[in-house]
């Protein structure tokens, strides 16, 4: 059904939702990791930056979920715009001194990998879809 890579469980077994899809594994373990960094954010950045950043993590795998078997290449599109959208979040966060570098690069790469796992899935479907 979906690539090699992206579409198979850990243990090569058939998909059987959304949550045995790898791109949605790791946007799951990318919103866990931005709630933990978001917890040492100052208090009264909790409706700034912090909700922000939490908005915009949890629509990357909501959107890799709801859109799974449907209209699936606009959602996954929806979600890369979600996450250029948290990599802005969390940049800008160092800048203004509210975290660290060392807090938010390993962030950012993982956005990264995630940002090529969406665009490989994305041209995947769209290969099937002509």
């Amino acid at each position: 059904m979906v690539s090699r890579e992206l579409g198979k469980k850990m243990d090569n077994s058939e998909i059987q939702s959304y949550r045995d899809l790898r791109v949605w594994q790791k946007g799951m373990d990318l919103a866990e990791a931005c709630y933990a960094v978001t917890k040492t954010f100052p208090k009264e950045e909790m409706y700034g930056i912090t909700s922000q950043i939490r908005r915009a993590v949890v629509s990357i795998p909501a959107n890799i979920a709801g859109g799974y078997g449907q209209e699936y290449i606009q959602f996954l599109r929806i979600a890369q715009g979600s996450l250029k959208e948290l990599e802005t979040h969390l940049l800008l966060a160092v800048r203004v001194k509210i975290a660290t570098d060392q807090a938010v690069n390993p962030i950012v790469n993982e956005c990264k990998t995630l940002g090529r796992m969406l665009r490989f899935l994305i041209r995947s479907l769209d290969t099937k879809r002509r």
